[in-house]
């Protein structure tokens, strides 16, 4: 018999449906499963049970009357800790931040709720998502249920964790830098950083002009489903879409026949990536030729923009340093408060000059695109290790965790759609991802690029963490 673990958000709307299961049962199941693994991966900040199983007995009472409130009424989500959820207090990893509870939920917490999904948790992020790790001073380390001695990445890693034991179907992810697709890399689920602005974010993020809000699912489908949702539109974001988003799932099943794909091993500049991971995308790479694509090995032209990010991203970390109290500063992050200081030290002309350099990057993208329909690249440039590190402990990295990261960050400063399909397992048994780019608005071929692969290469959610770290 399928366990409620196995089903994802579509299936389980088909449950709800033709009444062979009710939202109350499989809120149960998640919150009793939250607790038996919790322990293992902590990726929860926070659980509010008692306000869920209530909302998902008004859920049973709409379906039961054939009334149900919206396309995900039922469907349990998780939001992560830096996406404001009224009544819950958003302390985004730090334990400088505020106990409060927020007053208003970010536009994507009320889309998903008008549609009826069931928010039942906080996850847990590095903080103020300021690296790809899944470790916080607040909420200690967040484990990978692969192997749970190795990292989650992040930023968004209590999702990614919970996803990948489908810890509920549906999670909220944020992605400045790769903060979707490294932990879904990591955990061997889906991630999508969607079009910059399709979806709304509000209050904004000091990381702002490279910030992303995007599904984190255990399917394609689920992702499609939750986006549609998530990009409707909302007057607090002054930067985000006015049009409705279209259906996504319409096209889903389109396949890739016919389209010109690029595959860049290297982006032109990556070094030190890991043979298993270098074998495991490219032979991602040449499925799409057996699914009728025409398939060339092709750089897009670009020199590691890893400068522009920078001159972006540690001026927005002093943004937030700026704003914590200098007597509570010493309870930060070493190394957050180090990127925060060095922002402190960014002239304004080089700030600006970095959200310039945006355009040349993103135009380079353009032309590459006329000649490419999408582009596949690896998601990261090793498999998850050791956590509580910021880089591998070999060394090969050095002490940046971006050195490990160069595939994703690019598609944060040109705003194109990326996401992170698993595509095989190493010798370890830990995830590689591959990513999948595609020009900037066309999100749906991205998904649907993302569903061909899936249903040629199908990958599976875990049942329980693999438990490798006596801690």
């Amino acid at each position: 018999m399928t366990g409620i673990w196995q089903l994802d958000a579509t299936a389980l709307l088909a449950r709800y449906r033709d009444r062979s299961l009710s939202p109350r049962e499989v809120m149960a199941d998640v919150l009793a499963r939250v607790e038996r693994h919790e322990p293992a991966v902590n990726a929860f900040v926070r659980l509010a049970p008692e306000a869920a199983l209530a909302a998902a007995a008004a859920s049973e009472a709409r379906w039961a009357a054939g009334n149900p409130a919206g396309p995900l009424d039922g469907v349990p989500v998780t939001v992560k800790d830096n996406v404001a959820w009224a009544g819950h207090p958003s302390r985004r990893g730090s334990r400088t931040s505020s106990e409060a509870p927020v007053a208003e939920s970010a536009p994507v917490v009320d889309r998903l709720v008008e549609a009826g999904a069931i928010p039942f948790g906080l996850t847990t992020m590095p903080e103020f998502g300021w690296k790809g790790l899944g470790d916080s001073p607040l909420t200690g380390i967040t484990r990978n249920p692969h192997d749970t001695s190795t990292t989650t990445g992040g930023s968004s890693a209590g999702a990614a964790a919970a996803a990948a034991l489908n810890l509920g179907p549906l999670h909220i992810g944020g992605d400045g830098a790769g903060s979707i697709r490294i932990p879904a890399a990591f955990c061997g689920i889906y991630g999508l950083k969607p079009s910059y602005g399709r979806v709304p974010a509000f209050p904004p993020s000091p990381f702002a002009p490279v910030s992303h809000l995007g599904p984190m699912t255990g399917t394609v489908r689920d992702a499609a489903l939750m986006l549609g949702v998530m990009a409707q539109p909302d007057p607090r974001d002054m930067l985000a879409e006015r049009d409705a988003p279209p259906e996504y799932r319409a096209g889903l099943e389109d396949g890739v026949r016919g389209l010109r794909i690029a595959w860049s091993p290297r982006l032109g500049y990556a070094e030190g990536v890991d043979p298993e991971v270098a074998a495991l995308t490219e032979a991602a790479a040449r499925a799409f030729a057996e699914l009728g694509a025409t398939v060339e090995e092709a750089d897009p032209g670009f020199a590691d923009p890893i400068d522009t990010l920078n001159g972006i991203w540690h001026v927005g970390a002093w943004c937030v340093m700026r704003a914590v109290p200098e007597a509570r500063r010493g309870d930060l992050e070493p190394g957050f408060r180090a990127v925060a200081e060095s922002g402190s030290r960014i002239a304004a002309a080089d700030f600006v000059a970095a959200l310039g350099a945006r355009g040349a990057l993103y135009t380079a993208m353009a032309r590459f695109h006329e000649r490419y329909d999408l582009l596949l690249t690896p998601a990261l440039a090793t498999p998850a290790f050791a956590a509580g590190h910021l880089t591998p402990p070999d060394g090969r990295f050095g002490d940046d965790w971006l050195n490990w990261t160069p595939f994703t960050y690019p598609f944060n400063l040109t705003g194109q759609p990326g996401a992170t399909v698993p595509c095989g397992l190493t010798r370890a048994g830990l995830p590689v991802g591959l990513q999948i780019v595609g020009p900037k608005g066309a999100d749906a071929r991205v998904l649907a690029a993302s569903r061909a692969f899936e249903a040629a290469r199908p990958w599976s959610l875990r049942e329980a963490p693999q438990v490798t770290h006596a801690g």
